[in-house]
């Protein structure tokens, strides 16, 4: 930032902030015409109300949830699966990234069948898991958990494969065990890309969330969402 001998801000600043501005004034513009857009279709009918209700119907029923407390359980509901299917997913997602990572035979076994397996989105598991382990928790937390696996391998595999050769050099250099090569090289250096896939996991995770919330469920947001559509 240039600062000039008056105390002065330069063009620099002057600059970033227009841009803060600027975007901020575009999101602002979005968000109203979408809320616009919104009533209007409500007004004119042009889906059903049970499919697109009021803003103001919406608002007044979630204030309404909200102080008799049936908002409160499923969403604790809903959270509480994404816990647990999000740390499932990403610490087995975290481990396989990093061992594809470090050995390249590993790499060769495993990448072609984690390959397959990630084709295929997460909604089309749900069918198989049905078979194995019913419809009850574990088929909400196992879908969870691989919506959070795919992108924490990925993003971990490719952080681990990102570290410059320089960084192995100081390591063999200080006589480093695989211990300390792990924790004070590869993890350092790969933290960006892991922090990636943490964001994307969390997304995902939440997704699968309400999918099989829709899908199979008696509890949590996506069946609010069920039941609040029923006439």
């Amino acid at each position: 930032m240039s600062v000039r001998t008056d105390g002065s801000t330069g063009p620099s600043l002057r600059s970033g902030r227009h841009r803060l501005f600027r975007d901020a004034a575009v999101a602002l513009v979005i968000l109203l015409s979408l809320l616009a857009l919104w009533t209007a279709s409500a007004s004119l009918e042009w889906l059903p109300p049970q499919i697109l209700p009021a803003p103001a119907e919406v608002e007044h029923g979630v204030a309404e949830m909200w102080r008799s407390g049936d908002l409160l359980r499923p969403t604790g509901i809903s959270l509480q699966r994404v816990v647990y299917g999000f740390s499932i997913g990403a610490a087995i997602g975290l481990t396989l990234g990093i061992v594809m990572g470090l050995s390249r035979t590993v790499e060769d076994y495993v990448r072609p069948l984690f390959t397959a397996f990630a084709q295929v989105p997460t909604l089309g598991w749900i069918p198989l898991l049905m078979l194995l382990v019913g419809i009850g928790e574990g088929l909400k937390i196992l879908v969870i958990a691989k919506a959070a696996f795919v992108p924490m391998t990925m993003n971990t595999f490719a952080g681990i494969r990102s570290i410059p050769p320089a960084y192995g050099e100081v390591a063999a250099l200080f006589r480093f065990n695989r211990w300390q090569r792990l924790h004070k090289v590869v993890l350092p250096g790969a933290i960006p890309p892991i922090f990636s896939g943490v964001r994307y996991g969390l997304t995902h995770a939440w997704m699968a969330l309400v999918a099989v919330e829709l899908l199979a469920s008696s509890e949590g947001l996506g069946y609010l969402l069920v039941r609040g559509s029923m006439p």
